[in-house]
């Protein structure tokens, strides 16, 4: 009898096991958080949202285009704006007035539209933006909006009790791409210098082809722990999205 009551309550405790993994993977596996026109939030993990906007191009049509919201005591940092002044403006309100945050940065990792395109909506609303040098330079080429504050190879920015890093790690998609890492989630953001699994070469108008292959696998060598990994565009995924890319852009022998 006893027995029979261990492997009943061994059985239970497998379910109810089972069911808080369920419940806990539901709530943070592309948890949709918010949905319009204009802009859709996913929840990846406890502290970070993907935002996902939508750029018009001549050559590629109506393109998704990825950002990162990374959370700590009702204070946030954006990776990337939306494309555009309206989903921009979208994200900022669903932060302060939903969320009840404060934006301490806004970072655009590199200087296509995609990244950087609502920027004039941030300094509307007096959110600091910060940029690799570089990134500043080539918006300020383009008569882009420009990021108000530079750096050269890194930046670590405090969010709560944590600390969010940015760096310049190497040329790739374009020679100014810089990655985002937030340790609490264990989230990178690896914007256009990363593509989603079975994605093709893209746009490749200002990349560096010779060293985006060695960029990524020095990427992957800095950040050990990555357990998720966002990509301009396209889904979210772990670090087999850093292997594909090394491989769809080695140089051929």
């Amino acid at each position: 009898m006893n027995s029979i009551l261990r492997t009943a309550g061994f059985i239970l405790l497998c379910a109810f096991t089972f069911q808080c993994t369920s419940l806990k993977k539901k709530d943070f596996d592309r948890r949709q958080v918010y949905k319009s026109d204009k802009l859709i939030i996913l929840q990846l993990a406890p502290n970070s949202y993907q935002h996902i906007s939508y750029l018009k191009t001549n050559d590629f049509g109506n393109v998704p285009c990825n950002g990162l919201v990374v959370v700590d005591d009702k204070e946030a940092i954006i990776f990337d704006t939306p494309t555009d002044d309206k989903g921009s403006e979208e994200l900022i309100l669903w932060l302060t007035e939903t969320q009840k945050c404060k934006i301490k940065a806004i970072i655009p990792t590199h200087f296509h539209d995609d990244c950087l395109g609502g920027l004039g909506i941030f300094d509307k609303y007096q959110i600091p933006s910060y940029a690799n040098e570089k990134t500043i330079a080539l918006a300020k080429e383009n008569d882009s909006i420009l990021p108000q504050n530079g750096f050269k190879d890194s930046l670590s920015l405090a969010i709560g009790h944590e600390n969010v890093t940015i760096k310049f790690i190497g040329e790739g998609h374009t020679v100014d791409n810089v990655v985002g890492y937030f340790p609490k989630d264990e989230i990178m953001f690896g914007g256009c210098l990363i593509k989603e699994l079975g994605a093709t070469r893209g746009y490749l108008g200002d990349a560096n082809l010779k060293a985006w292959s060695s960029t990524v696998l020095e990427v992957k060598a800095r950040y050990p722990k990555v357990k998720i990994v966002v990509p301009g565009h396209g889904d979210a995924g772990d670090q087999k999205l850093l292997d594909y890319t090394a491989r769809l852009f080695k140089p051929k022998e």
